[in-house]
């Protein structure tokens, strides 16, 4: 198979060619790519099958990230819960796995990581998999008042009447002052988890660079807000990508009241399903939360190939610790120092 690079940021047809290809999601958009590009300096790359000059049909999609802290390596794709390969055959799959592996030794990079929620990658000499997670995703085809009675009955159907009745007020769109308040409800969380923040600077290119596709949905209580959601569409999918929250109003449930929201609103708009991304097998509010939603899941793992072993540089950053401290300290501080750090972890 003859392989060839293309940048997707510049090709034209690309945003229409992730349109139909039936394996693309929100975050093989062009502005996914760009807010990875404006925001961290990250290239991507899209490694076609075929001669060049051809239409696209197939192929893998990347982001170099290159890093004096943490290495020089190819991820697919820096953030993303998951990114699959854009293959039509199977056959394929062994193909490009072998041309990265051997790429990657000869570039001497730390690695490749692919993070498919398919098992094309796996018997696949030369790469392993990572740690695994739970996969989360929500069928909401079923008639609204059935998808209300999955819902776990004290813990969200209670709750989400109880925010109704405590008179939370709602507010949905993309507008600075909306981004402004998701953002400060965003440190407010960070700090609550000891978690570093994302820069500010990705959440206002995200807003900007993915349109209409992005969304905030917002809860406040008396003026003041207490919790938020941002989702990213594509096709008949929504994913929730970030919440964040005020602990001090957990009470009212704010949190169930716009996942609530959420689901009422893709039921008008033709979506089936809402992905709810990744945890961590640590995460046990997470994990039940989700459940209680009646998503399904499974677990998958990301697969990576090496280029090098890994040197006692590479180990000797901790970015949860990095992240633990930081995120006790003011809210610029902080804020600034995950646009520094972020970077590296992509």
């Amino acid at each position: 198979m003859s392989i060839h690079s293309i940048d997707p940021l510049s090709y034209q047809g690309w945003d229409e060619f992730v349109d139909r290809h039936p394996r693309a999601s929100a975050f093989h958009r062009r502005g996914w790519l760009r807010t990875l590009s404006k925001t961290y300096g990250y290239k991507p790359v899209f490694l076609a099958a075929g001669a060049p000059g051809r239409a696209l049909d197939g192929g893998l999609l990347l982001c170099r990230v290159s890093s004096w802290m943490t290495g020089e390596r190819l991820v697919s794709l820096p953030f993303a819960d998951h990114c699959e390969p854009l293959l039509n055959d199977p056959g394929e799959y062994q193909q490009f796995a072998g041309w990265l592996r051997d790429t990657c030794k000869e570039q001497n990079w730390k690695y490749v990581e692919l993070r498919s929620l398919l098992p094309g990658w796996r018997e696949t000499e030369g790469w392993h998999a990572t740690r695994p997670y739970w996969f989360h995703e929500l069928d909401i085809t079923p008639s609204l008042q059935n998808v209300f009675h999955a819902l776990h009955r004290d813990c969200m159907q209670r709750r989400i009447l109880h925010a109704e009745r405590a008179r939370l007020s709602y507010e949905v769109g993309r507008s600075r002052k909306l981004a402004e308040d998701f953002y400060n409800l965003v440190l407010i969380t960070r700090r609550r988890h000891q978690i570093l923040p994302q820069p500010r600077a990705w959440f206002r290119n995200l807003v900007e660079q993915m349109g209409d596709n992005l969304q905030i949905r917002l809860a406040r209580k008396d003026g003041l807000p207490v919790g938020a959601i941002l989702t990213l569409r594509h096709r008949s999918s929504v994913i929730y990508k970030y919440g964040c929250s005020d602990a001090r109003f957990h009470n009212l449930g704010t949190m169930p009241f716009l996942f609530w929201r959420l689901i009422e609103e893709s039921k008008t708009q033709d979506i089936q399903t809402v992905d709810l991304g990744r945890s961590d097998l640590d995460s046990a509010g997470l994990i039940t939360f989700k459940d209680r939603f009646g998503a399904r899941k499974r677990l998958f793992s990301y697969r990576r190939c090496k280029g090098r072993e890994e040197s006692a540089e590479d180990r000797k950053w901790d970015f949860h610790t990095v992240g633990k401290f930081f995120s006790i300290l003011p809210d610029g501080i902080s804020s600034t120092a995950g646009a520094i750090i972020y970077r590296h972890m992509g």
